[in-house]
């Protein structure tokens, strides 16, 4: 009898270097990571967890998100809004759109320099269950104030999972 088992991948860095970013109102400002190219490794889903470290005097009660994104081709050939597949600040011209799923919610104290963890979050559920070819993350907050300055404050990593069957 055939047994199904899980593989998971090793863990990998996504690059998203959040630090000293500005806050955003309206959650439109905020930072892109590089893209996950999953065309090659196929993996079925994908666990996503990170740290991000707010900055000095934050508003209580405010947030930090994380959304994710898919796509069947690279965001280098066909842009989401101001989303290009490439680390980078960015701000997009419409609030919550509908290509965005919000993955995180970190609600903050109004403690400064504190670091919140999230995650391991299994992305394909925000995508009907099947992992796109290509998928990355948007980071944007309310604080009121930049999130730390320190780069080494923050950081994304995922693992990739494959299902075999011997």
């Amino acid at each position: 009898m055939a047994t199904q088992s899980i593989q998971y991948a090793s863990t990998a860095d996504i690059v998203c270097d959040v630090s000293s970013l500005a806050t955003s109102s309206t959650f439109q400002g905020g930072y892109e990571s590089t893209q996950q190219d999953n065309t090659s490794n196929l993996y079925t889903d994908a666990l996503v967890e990170g740290i991000i470290t707010t900055g000095t005097s934050p508003t209580v009660g405010a947030s930090i998100r994380v959304y994710a994104w898919g796509a069947t081709v690279s965001l280098a050939t066909v842009a989401k809004d101001t989303l290009d597949g490439t680390a980078s600040a960015e701000t997009l011209t419409v609030a919550d759109p509908d290509f965005l799923r919000q993955i995180a919610s970190i609600t903050i104290t109004a403690t400064s320099n504190i670091t919140y963890a999230f995650g391991p979050i299994n992305l394909a559920q925000y995508f009907g269950g099947v992992m796109p070819n290509y998928w990355g993350l948007f980071v944007t907050h309310n604080t009121g104030v930049n999130l730390n300055a320190t780069a080494g404050n923050h950081d994304f990593k995922f693992t990739g999972i494959k299902h075999t069957i011997a």
